[in-house]
């Protein structure tokens, strides 16, 4: 049994005449005739009664026509809506992100351009560490990774990464600390103090970039509590159980008692990598398109102040 044969005995049920049927399907009344026999002999059912002058449904007729309709619809809509999630109408974009990610402005305003954009495309963000990350997009869970390092990561094959945004390290202490009265802080003045940072199975590669810093101005990061989310993260140290050195995006969560200072180090940088497939989803190109556009205009007004 085909589809077609489905469309066959509908189309004699709305017409109650094979010749009327036949000319609107666009074959001849012959091999209708015998497409509706072959598919009775098949279901081992009488669908339709014929007599000279009428045809008529016979009672499992109607119920196989009543369940035939029913199918024929879902077909047709799951067609429609294949051929919609091709052309990017529908579907899932699915981002990873660091916690930092939503938080910077050129990423904030294209998921909110892209919602507005596309609003039957669903927009799934997971947080997830970096090789959770590469795992997901190798395994085809993510369509997009955003992903922070001072180097390009290690890619595999079929995906590629360009730097996206680069931004300052900052200080993160209790606004009560001696070191909250400077406006600018360097890493060396951290030399005394306990260090909060993320778990290493979460940041090792940004914490290692912070025990970099600490080694070429002259001390040992000294690490005395580690923990595996940015709110418990900040949390510890505006309770007072150390410092931390975070992205200046995440400057932008306010918490009592939690104060911020920059670093003047020239290398106390990060940078916030975009990893896609080589051959992403339309809806995927979709999206890049909007955030290019919304670095470009950042850009122009970062350009426009400072002339």
């Amino acid at each position: 049994m085909e589809l077609r044969h489905l469309r066959y005995a509908i189309c004699v049920a709305d017409e109650m005449h094979f010749g009327r049927a036949a000319a609107r399907l666009g074959i001849s009344q012959p091999p209708l005739s015998q497409q509706i026999r072959a598919l009775e002999e098949e279901l081992g059912v009488t669908l339709f009664e014929r007599t000279s002058r009428r045809v008529l449904l016979t009672e499992p007729g109607r119920l196989f026509v009543e369940e035939a309709r029913k199918a024929v619809a879902q077909v047709e809509h799951a067609v429609d809506q294949a051929r919609r999630a091709a052309s990017g109408e529908i579907g899932t974009l699915a981002v990873g992100v660091v916690a930092s990610a939503p938080l910077i402005e050129t990423i904030a305003s294209a998921f909110r351009a892209f919602r507005e954009r596309h609003p039957r495309i669903r927009l799934a963000l997971r947080e997830l560490n970096l090789d959770d990350q590469m795992d997901a997009l190798i395994g085809g869970q993510l369509d997009i990774a955003f992903v922070r390092g001072l180097d390009m990561p290690v890619l595999a094959e079929g995906l590629s990464a360009r730097m996206l945004i680069e931004e300052d390290l900052i200080v993160a202490l209790r606004d009560d600390h001696p070191l909250a009265e400077r406006p600018l802080l360097g890493i060396a003045d951290l030399a005394d103090q306990p260090f909060v940072l993320y778990e290493r199975a979460l940041g090792a590669g940004f914490n290692d970039h912070i025990a970099k810093l600490c080694r070429a101005a002259g001390f040992t990061l000294n690490v005395i509590q580690e923990t595996g989310g940015l709110a418990t993260l900040l949390g510890l140290v505006s309770a007072g159980f150390g410092v931390t050195v975070i992205a200046r995006s995440l400057a932008a969560i306010h918490i009592e008692g939690l104060a911020y200072r920059p670093l003047k180090d020239s290398d106390a940088i990060s940078r916030l990598w975009i990893v896609t497939h080589d051959s992403p989803s339309v809806c995927c190109r979709r999206f890049l398109d909007i955030l290019e556009g919304c670095s470009a205009r950042k850009l122009a007004r970062q350009t426009a102040l400072a002339s």
